[in-house]
């Protein structure tokens, strides 16, 4: 059954690190395994799981006869969703069901999927989290753990979440730790939680793929944006994915880049789960040029035939680089990496060559004056046709005859200077009339008040 969904798959050889884990997994050993990205971990750890697991296949209804026994924790909701679709390819000929659950969606029909039963669970670690605590699922009876990008899930803060998850699952398993790049902080975790584990490398840690062409080019902040227009055009690249450091960033570089003829969506943490996963759906479907996205799709998600990953700005943690520039040259094929290097950011680039142990060249990236504009889609109208408001980069604006507004007309009475009358007295000088039989108003009456004694008469 497995192999029949191998062959569907279109997986005629296996990967390297698939070769070496595999039998360790099959064993029962507990596997520490560290590949560059894009090199099919996940089959790696899946395929010997779900080949372990068909004994337990049934085709019973009752929930009780489909505990949950592997479990795949994954950092973020896009790369749980892309490892939950992964394993059902993998498992469709058998009677193993698996299913995902990560944040940012309604509980309710996650929640109705657990209780149906489940062997194979891919979840978020804050999601299942939630779930624990509402009763959805009981893990009492996992056989199997798999963290996958271990070191992401350290690196956001959640391992107070990994600890509580791991305290609610037997001793007696078998756990397998798969990511890109290892460092001190995952071998203390693996000696925490794995028994004797297995050190599985195929590649120097934090090496890129060969098949990646990687390119620095020196430019200004502000040029930047001019910058991506200009490799796309120049090199006839169709799609890209564009890496910045910022949600805001993010949304304005993607908003500018559709003002210059581009189908583009942005992929950012304060975006809907189902705003994500359409954007992302899209991208695959070629649907949309350029995906400008934060950090949040630089783990693990697999974009067949990718032909180029833009670095927009320089990512703070030089090991994001190995993971974003992993989104393209996937399983052998050839792809390039462009990065655009300020005078600021002469330290982040320090920092990736020490990672990579490769010096790295920048090039002066020459900008013609009239940017490049890529052509509008068939069926989506120009800008001028659509009528929308100008921006600051929509170029100089048509040259208009310049005629002064005419001054209304003037009272010159106005216009004569002040004569003072001879006659008339001062006005800081005239009193003022009080009227017969009436008081000021500021004046108060005085109180009468009643004597005890009459008035003295008067001799």
């Amino acid at each position: 059954m497995l192999q029949k969904a191998i062959a569907d798959s279109g997986y005629t050889m296996a990967t390297p690190i698939q070769a070496k884990a595999i039998p360790l997994v099959l064993e029962g050993r507990d596997v520490m395994g560290a590949a560059q990205t894009g090199t099919g971990k996940t089959a790696a750890f899946s395929l010997p799981l779900l080949q372990k697991m068909l004994k337990h296949e049934t085709s019973s209804v009752s929930p009780a006869r489909h505990p949950v026994r592997a479990l795949v924790l994954a950092p973020t909701r896009e790369l749980a969703d892309q490892v939950a679709n992964n394993i059902k390819a993998y498992a469709k000929h058998s009677k193993l069901r698996v299913a995902v659950v990560f944040g940012g969606v309604d509980m309710k029909p996650q929640t109705l999927e657990l209780k149906q039963g489940v062997e194979v669970l891919i979840a978020t670690p804050g999601r299942l989290l939630d779930h624990i605590e509402a009763k959805n699922c009981v893990l009492n009876q996992v056989e199997y753990v798999v963290l996958d990008e271990a070191d992401r899930m350290l690196d956001i803060g959640f391992l107070p979440d990994l600890q509580r998850i791991l305290s609610y699952l037997p001793k007696a398993r078998q756990t397998l730790l798969f990511s890109a790049t290892f460092s001190g902080e995952i071998k203390k975790l693996a000696e925490s939680y794995l028994q004797n584990p297995v050190l599985v490398e195929v590649a120097r840690p934090n090496a890129t793929a060969s098949t990646v062409e990687q390119r620095f080019y020196s430019v200004s902040t502000d040029d930047k944006r001019q910058a991506v227009v200009k490799v796309l055009a120049d090199r006839g690249i169709k799609q890209a994915i564009v890496f910045v450091n910022s949600k805001l960033g993010c949304a304005r570089l993607a908003r500018s880049l559709e003002r210059d003829g581009l189908k583009t969506n942005a992929l950012h943490g304060d975006k809907s789960q189902d705003e994500r996963l359409k954007a992302l759906a899209s991208f695959k479907a070629g649907e949309t040029d350029v995906l400008v996205c934060t950090d949040v799709a630089a783990r693990g998600l697999d974009i067949a035939d990718l032909p180029c990953v833009i670095n927009f700005d320089v990512p703070f943690n030089a090991e994001d680089y190995v993971h974003r520039i992993g989104r393209t040259g996937r399983a052998g094929a050839s792809g390039v990496a462009i990065t655009l290097v300020t005078k600021d950011d002469s330290r982040l680039v320090g920092d990736i060559e020490k990672l990579i142990k490769k010096k790295l060249e920048l090039e002066p990236l020459e900008l013609d004056t009239s940017r490049p504009r890529f052509e509008p889609r068939e069926g989506r109208p120009d800008r001028s046709e659509r009528g929308s408001r100008r921006g600051w980069d929509d170029g100089p604006a048509p040259a208009r005859a310049y005629s002064p507004p005419k001054a209304p007309p003037r009272d010159p009475f106005f216009d004569k200077p002040y004569e003072p009358s001879s006659a008339a007295e001062p006005a800081w000088e005239q009193k003022a009339a009080v009227p017969a039989g009436r008081v000021s108003p500021n004046i108060k009456p005085k109180r009468k008040v009643a004597a005890l004694f009459s008035a003295k008469k008067a001799d």
